[in-house]
């Protein structure tokens, strides 16, 4: 708040020497060519124009009196030089003052969205566009940054000079002051009506760049799949499609932003011309108490209106391009999040006795993925879901977490809702492999270590050994430190894979979750981390997902969903025997 008090205070001052530095030369150009007479009687100081003004005349005279006109030029020229420095002095403490300001909120903004980002449910993400977000993240906020942020300058300074000056051309000349102020709303309103579209379009635009990185997103995910279907030509018209609209788009905006300069200085050149027309009026029918050298000023003075009436025009349509990708931000800081703490929630210590599905159905749009299932899964005990794609396994898991909410029927840890906890504590209790390994471009150490703090090398090491990573790991130049690049590019699917569940070994949380844990991985991978696997899941509740049947063999209970039913469960060769659902899955992998 006081950086923001001290970059007013600074540019009243400069407005003020920028003020002063123009009318020193006011009287001067009236002593010198004899159109006013010579003060040689100084009268007291008061606090008004009259008094500040006779004693200036008084100083001038003076000069000219005892040495000649010259000599009062140079002292003129000093001091408009000293107003000068002092003017641009205090513009640049206004800048300094704000320049943390501009760059203060920039990095609150990006903040903020980063922490909804992390808040916000997984559900949300799968009704936006990948490309849409981060181009909020990124373009919006640089838009912002340069459009809103950048202006502020502008809003902070150029008001100051205009009522600083206006308040002197209202001393100065009441009567053209007042004709000024009604033909200046007239060029206002001119500048607001062109304006007006501006918002709408770039609102428009930002939405075109979400599109575009969109499509470049899907295309350096999925290079491998467009070049071995030989889509580029189907990608490249469907980028170049998108990428012509926008470039329309923003044609129309630059063209409606880069008119705001020369209009306001169009407009501005009129007024001056009007002002100087009822001016000139005022002062050769000897109206308004300006003389002809006063009138001289009163232009000067109102001229220097004109550059920040400009640059103010010019922050105005800025701030109406960046008020559209305010618009978007605002849409994703205020997205609802409805998985929170509950009020008063409950900080789970531990997991003691069992978890229960207890009449849980779920949809994520109209159609429902869970119907009705009903499940009990006890301490200790390792649970295996199997069944077709699409019924209902992940999201089985995925409501244990609370990654997505039930929308009918509870989810009971210890006989408890879920919903009671809270949600650090809640997934706390959980570690979790999932089917496609997601890792971080750091090194090795860090992605095992991933959000578990205070960790050891050794711990690390050990987390790594019982996955059967450790060997590979220490083959690599820098062993633990070597980056394993954007997403694990570096390794192979089933190193990625072990390292994944090295991260979840170290964390050592009393419930495991493998989605398709062991899908990836080539033959002698999948035993290796099968033995560790079941090596860590002893005395550990685990939910197992496997379509790989042959790998949950020895779970102590099997569940069969189809269209998110539970329609078998058993031991394997009791649903063997039963010849259903199960026994069906079976034979095919045979």
């Amino acid at each position: 708040k006081w950086k923001a008090l001290a970059n007013i205070l600074a540019n009243i001052f400069s407005a003020f020497f920028s003020l002063f530095s123009l009318t020193m030369i006011i009287p001067f150009l009236g002593l010198l060519f004899g159109t006013a007479p010579l003060v040689e009687e100084r009268c007291e100081f008061a606090m008004n124009i009259e008094s500040i003004k006779n004693i200036f005349y008084y100083f001038i005279s003076k000069i000219i009196i005892n040495y000649d006109k010259a000599s009062a030029l140079l002292f003129v020229i000093f001091i408009v030089i000293i107003a000068s420095l002092l003017k641009n002095f205090f513009a640049y403490a206004a800048l300094w003052y704000l320049a943390p300001i501009r760059i203060g909120v920039i990095r609150d903004i990006r903040n903020a969205l980063y922490k909804k980002v992390l808040e916000l449910p997984l559900g949300y993400y799968t009704e936006e566009k990948k490309g849409d977000i981060i181009s909020k993240m990124t373009n919006d906020v640089n838009e912002i940054e340069v459009s809103i942020i950048r202006s502020l300058e502008m809003f902070f300074k150029e008001p100051i000079i205009i009522i600083v000056h206006l308040a002197a051309l209202i001393v100065m000349s009441p009567n053209l002051t007042l004709f000024v102020m009604l033909i200046l709303p007239i060029a206002g309103g001119v500048i607001g009506r062109v304006g007006k579209s501006l918002r709408k379009a770039s609102y428009k635009g930002q939405q075109k760049l979400g599109e575009i990185l969109s499509i470049i997103d899907e295309t350096l995910g999925g290079l491998r799949i467009v070049k071995a279907f030989n889509a580029e030509e189907k990608m490249r018209k469907r980028f170049e499609g998108v990428n012509s609209l926008y470039t329309k788009i923003m044609v129309r905006i630059w063209r409606r932003r880069d008119l705001a300069s020369p209009l306001s200085e169009f407009l501005g050149t009129i007024v001056i011309g009007l002002v100087l027309w009822y001016g000139g009026k005022l002062v050769f029918n000897g109206q308004g108490g300006l003389s002809p050298e006063g009138l001289i000023g009163y232009i000067a003075i109102f001229y220097m209106i004109i550059n920040p009436a400009k640059s103010f025009s010019s922050a105005y349509f800025n701030v109406l391009k960046g008020m559209a990708s305010a618009d978007r931000l605002d849409g994703l800081l205020h997205a609802i999040n409805p998985i929170k703490d509950s009020a008063g929630a409950i900080e789970v210590k531990d997991f003691k006795s069992s978890i229960e599905y207890r009449n849980v159905s779920f949809r994520y749009q109209d159609e429902y993925v869970l119907k009705n299932v009903n499940l009990t899964i006890e301490k200790g005990k390792t649970i295996a879901l199997v069944g077709q794609s699409g019924s209902g396994k992940s999201t089985f898991v995925d409501l244990l977490p609370r990654f997505y909410d039930v929308m009918e029927g509870e989810i009971l840890l210890d006989g408890v809702n879920i919903k009671q906890y809270s949600l650090n504590s809640l997934r706390h209790l959980m570690g979790n492999v999932n089917q496609e390994p997601i890792l971080f471009n750091d090194s090795f150490f860090n992605n095992i270590a991933f959000g578990v703090d205070g960790t050891t090398s050794q711990e690390v090491a050990e987390a790594a050994k019982i996955a059967n990573a450790h060997d590979f790991i220490v083959a690599t130049p820098d062993g633990y430190q070597s980056n394993i690049g954007d997403r694990g590019s570096k390794l192979s699917g089933g190193q990625r894979q072990r390292l994944s569940i090295a991260r979840a070994i170290l964390k050592n949380p009393p419930i495991m979750i493998l989605d398709e844990a062991t899908s990836s991985l080539d033959t002698e991978s999948e035993r290796l981390v099968q033995d560790a696997i079941e090596n860590l899941m002893k005395n550990r509740t685990s939910i197992v997902i496997a379509h790989r049947l042959s790998t949950v063999k020895n779970a102590d209970l099997i569940c069969v969903l189809h269209e998110g039913e539970i329609v078998e469960r058993g031991k394997h060769d009791d649903l063997l025997k039963l010849g259903g659902y199960y026994a069906k899955l079976y034979e095919l992998q045979l």
